[in-house]
């Protein structure tokens, strides 16, 4: 067993060359190989359609138990009215946003902020159980919940795959922190179609 000392003067930056050592050599031993990943990109370009085919997919080919929050377009005769938010351990749905209704607004949408804490934020700290948590989306809407940010920070802090949205430029201290942590893919027209399998892939590597 190899044991190294590091000694010197008073301040001279024992602790650094130790810390630098320890990060140097955890990232060699494969201690962090926790896999996070984001999908980024333009509204409606089929972000969440790309999440929702790889969580499918590891779920049916994989066996893994899947958690956390999934959103989806509110559509009547054509016309986007909001969002719903769903709870994918438990399939629990209810209103994210709403053009109608009271609640902080974003664009043309009222945040329901009952719905988002009572499903969003409950659905991810009860998917610390699972093998993979999905966080569809971190973006504008979701960041007016103080208790949904939260629940996002105690999943960061775990040791748990995660597979998210995330908003595109939102200058928020979360979404900041998530790309530097994740590997971030963008979505476009050329790479939306293979890009699902390109991150199932990913996710399979690290098992």
């Amino acid at each position: 067993m190899l044991r190294i000392a590091v000694t010197g003067s008073p301040g001279i930056g024992k602790s650094t060359v130790v810390a630098k050592v320890a990060e140097k050599l955890a990232d060699q031993s494969g201690l962090n190989t926790v896999l996070r990943i984001a999908v980024t990109g333009s509204p409606g370009i089929g972000k969440s359609t790309v999440v929702a085919k790889v969580a499918e997919k590891l779920a049916d080919q994989s066996g893994l138990k899947i958690g956390g929050i999934q959103t989806a377009e509110i559509r009547n005769e054509g016309e986007r009215e909001g969002f719903s938010i769903k709870d994918l351990a438990t399939g629990k749905t209810g209103l994210l946003a709403s053009i109608r209704g009271k609640g902080p607004r974003v664009g043309k949408y009222h945040v329901n902020l009952k719905d988002l804490e009572r499903i969003g934020a409950n659905a991810l700290r009860n998917a610390l159980d699972c093998d993979l948590i999905v966080i569809d989306e971190v973006g504008p809407m979701e960041l007016k919940s103080e208790a949904f940010v939260s629940a996002v920070e105690a999943v960061l802090e775990s040791n748990k795959p995660v597979l998210a949205v995330l908003h595109r430029s939102s200058s928020h201290q979360l979404a900041q922190r998530m790309r530097k942590e994740f590997e971030v893919f963008t979505v476009d027209e050329e790479n939306r179609d293979e890009l699902p399998e390109k991150i199932i892939n990913r996710f399979m590597e690290m098992r």
